[in-house]
């Protein structure tokens, strides 16, 4: 039976910000904001299936956050792969199927390795499907999907004539994914940061001043109450 509230979202994607201000704000380093909003993911994660949303798409890492300090990136690395050995039981006990998206020729073989092992691991899990975005960029993901098309069109695999917005959506990282209805960014910053941009040309969004670490279950409900009340007319016109 669909829990969700009538016309809620099944797939909301959170752009999760604020870490390192809130942790800043209490006079603590970055990277200490950045373990506390590790631990508010779990908090969401289990709130999903009481608000029907089967789908969570999180933004953990862009491919402009190389551009951060080497000892932040080397504590954020360190917390990814803290994060999965941590969480890994619980996910797969709770039901949770975990994917990744991004390229990721960039991240250590550590944790690579571990994230194949987590995706393995929760493969038949199907009460809450939970993608982390990581070394993750919208126009990089378009990029490299347009290779990858180029390259079936050149071997005679696609008609280039029958290339259409369908195909180039399969070979996006999110082919196993229904795009996103909901769109949610914390901490007071009104932009998509390059975060699934092909996915979310129909998704609402949700711009809130909230920092990540405060952003609770109750707050999640209520924005995902709040969808149901939206006009959703995907170009037409209502009367």
């Amino acid at each position: 039976m669909d829990s969700r509230p009538k016309g809620g979202p099944c797939h909301v994607a959170i752009i999760m910000d604020g870490n390192g201000r809130w942790a800043t704000q209490r006079g603590r380093p970055r990277l200490f904001g950045h373990h506390v909003g590790a631990r508010r993911v779990r908090e969401i994660v289990r709130a999903c299936p009481d608000i029907g949303v089967k789908y969570l798409t999180i933004f953990a890492f862009s491919t402009e956050n190389w551009r951060r300090t080497q000892s932040e990136v080397a504590g954020l690395m360190s917390l990814f792969r803290r994060y999965i050995t941590r969480e890994a039981k619980a996910l797969l006990a709770e039901g949770v199927r975990v994917r990744f998206i991004g390229d990721r020729i960039k991240l250590d073989d550590k944790l690579v390795r571990l994230m194949d092992e987590l995706e393995l691991l929760t493969s038949e899990n199907t009460k809450v499907n939970l993608t982390i975005a990581l070394n993750y960029g919208g126009r990089d993901e378009v990029a490299r999907a347009v290779k990858r098309l180029t390259r079936e069109v050149k071997a005679g695999h696609i008609d280039p004539e029958m290339v259409n917005e369908e195909t180039l959506a399969r070979h996006l990282d999110t082919c196993f994914l229904p795009d996103p209805d909901l769109v949610i960014r914390t901490s007071g910053e009104a932009r998509i940061s390059n975060f699934l941009l092909w996915q979310s040309a129909y998704a609402e969004y949700e711009f809130i001043d909230t920092l990540w670490p405060d952003f609770s279950k109750e707050i999640f409900a209520e924005i995902v109450g709040n969808y149901a009340r939206r006009d959703r007319r995907f170009g037409a016109v209502t009367t």
